[in-house]
């Protein structure tokens, strides 16, 4: 299983998406889960550096251009998604990635914070 790093990008764009109030805290992950189109469409409309700020892992040792790097997506590309935040604290926890697993937590409690 390979060792994913915390990506900074990523939870510095949480965190201002969060303190901005650009966030879902009442649609489920899974109906609000960005489908491969969207991720193209991010692609297209952003980039590499644009998409990977959707993503709270990454996965050093792939290639910087592939999908395959970048894991634990926590919004829909336009908002952050608090069942999104949850989803990657589990995984990153069943799975053996501690650092993952706090920056995830870490924003679902500053998210938790900001909602009153």
């Amino acid at each position: 299983m390979p060792s994913y790093e915390v990506n900074p990008d990523a939870v510095r764009q949480a965190r201002r998406l969060i303190d901005d109030g650009s966030f879902d805290d009442t649609t489920d992950w899974s109906d609000a889960a960005p489908s491969a189109d969207d991720g193209n469409a991010e692609l297209e409309r952003s980039g590499w550096d644009g998409y990977a700020a959707w993503h709270l892992g990454v996965d050093p040792d792939a290639n910087a251009e592939t999908k395959e790097r970048y894991h634990f997506p926590y919004g829909d590309f336009r908002t952050v998604n608090r069942a999104a935040l949850i989803h990657a604290k589990q995984r990153a926890s069943q799975n053996d990635h501690p650092e993952v697993e706090a920056a995830a937590d870490d924003l679902l409690q500053h998210l938790d914070s900001r909602r009153g």
